[in-house]
């Protein structure tokens, strides 16, 4: 069976969008779309009997939640088939083992309980880092507004083997989509030149570090574009951070797809500085590709 497309759903506008986005692609991946609504029940008491109790009324607001997604996901993608379920817990503990399921898992940027400063949900921090499968938060240029429909796929690839997942989902949904791809390589993400300047007695040729930024990237990118032959590719090299130079290349990108975490991520991390970065600022949706393992 194909595994479903996971979607978040808590009756917000940043969630409607996502279900949106995820419907159309479930249609192109050919898969079901699974919408889940998580309910934290909380035991109340009241001194008189009301017609139902604070659990019943939040399992009430949950299917709702859950009926009015259902509808625009058929909206959106006819032939797709749809399923609800309304879980008890929290979005984040219910949604991580029901990743070990699914091909892909999607929330919008920020739900109904996160607080109007926070640009992105703590949910959607938390399943990037603990998913069991890409996670894709659906984000535009601002929280509330449609993500891009039109656009190249943006990649960021660090020269590890990590990038493999990268560039594997990113080829993928280019091809899908039949939108161009942009492979996005940085070597200056220890910001090595303001270090090296500290050191008055240290020459370093920047045209050969260049040269050799360029060829990692070819490496890297060889395999694929021969896996891809319809995907027309384009190449950026940057001095830039790692994040400064995605964020600049999203801003006319329908997706940009990033690692769990980077060759410079601290031991230990769960979710490098330019994932974090990227779901914060980024004005399209984001993929965040955990490495394979063996």
């Amino acid at each position: 069976m194909t595994k479903p497309i996971i979607v978040g759903v808590d009756g917000s506008t940043s969630a409607r969008h996502a279900v949106r986005w995820a419907a159309r692609e479930a249609a192109s991946r050919r898969a079901p779309l699974h919408l889940v609504h998580a309910c934290l029940e909380i035991t109340t008491y009241t001194p008189t009997r009301l017609p139902r109790t604070f659990e019943e009324a939040l399992r009430d607001q949950g299917s709702g939640h859950l009926l009015v997604a259902a509808d625009l996901a058929r909206e959106s993608a006819p032939d797709v088939e749809v399923q609800t379920q309304l879980i008890v817990g929290t979005a984040a503990e219910s949604l991580v083992p029901l990743s070990k399921q699914a091909q892909l898992v999607v929330l919008g940027s920020r739900g109904l309980g996160g607080f109007t400063s926070l640009v992105v949900g703590s949910v959607a921090v938390s399943l990037a880092a603990h998913a069991h499968c890409p996670v894709v938060v659906v984000r535009g240029s601002t929280t509330d507004s449609e993500p891009p429909s039109a656009g190249p796929v943006v990649a960021g690839v660090d020269g590890s083997t990590a990038s493999d997942a990268v560039l594997e989902f990113a080829f993928d949904e280019a091809s899908r989509s039949g939108a161009d791809l942009v492979a996005v390589h940085t070597w200056n993400d220890h910001i090595a030149e303001n270090a090296w300047a500290m050191a008055p007695y240290v020459v370093l040729d920047w045209v050969a570090i260049e040269a050799e930024a360029h060829l990692v990237l070819a490496e890297r990118l060889a395999g694929w574009q021969e896996k891809h032959p319809d995907v027309a590719v384009h190449r950026v090299v940057s001095r830039r951070t790692p994040a400064s130079a995605l964020i600049a290349e999203a801003a006319t990108a329908s997706l940009v797809v990033v690692g769990s975490r980077g060759r410079g991520g601290l031991r230990g991390a769960l979710l490098g500085s330019t994932s974090q970065a990227l779901l914060h600022h980024a004005p399209c949706p984001v993929a965040v590709v955990r490495p394979h393992t063996a």
